[in-house]
């Protein structure tokens, strides 16, 4: 009975944890490293638990799901402006883009955090190691 169990899988990540810690902009493994070495450029491990992180593959999703946030933001309340308040127009010029760029630069690195986060707990794109390590034993 016990050969039937499949010992080469590996335990899984929780995927609340990792992403609390993504968006800290921290290690998703360890939670103490930093993840970053500048404002978006992803280290290639962590600097305390030497987990490796280059296998990340966030492409343009972090910057497609902080547009579609800070959109989804910023639209209803210039909407509402709009309609309840007789700002002048150079008032909305001055006032939208501006908190719509606060965002951006804001939420950008917590959600690239993030979207690295959830490869690591997914084991995507090489975060698999363990995986492959077992399998070549």
């Amino acid at each position: 009975m016990r050969d039937l169990i499949d010992r080469s899988e590996p335990a899984p990540r929780p995927l609340g944890p990792a992403l609390a810690k993504g968006w800290r902009r921290r290690c998703p493994h360890c939670g103490g490293g930093h993840l970053f070495d500048g404002y978006l450029t992803v280290r290639p491990a962590c600097d305390i638990c030497g987990e490796e992180l280059h296998h990340h593959r966030a492409d343009d999703a972090p910057s497609w799901l902080t547009i579609l946030i800070v959109g989804h933001l910023v639209a209803p309340l210039m909407i509402s402006a709009y309609q309840l308040f007789d700002l002048p127009m150079w008032a909305h010029a001055a006032i939208w883009p501006v908190l719509a760029l606060t965002g951006v630069v804001i939420l950008l690195p917590r959600v690239k955090g993030g979207v690295v986060a959830f490869q690591w707990a997914h084991r995507m794109h090489g975060f698999e190691a363990e995986t492959n390590a077992a399998a070549a034993r």
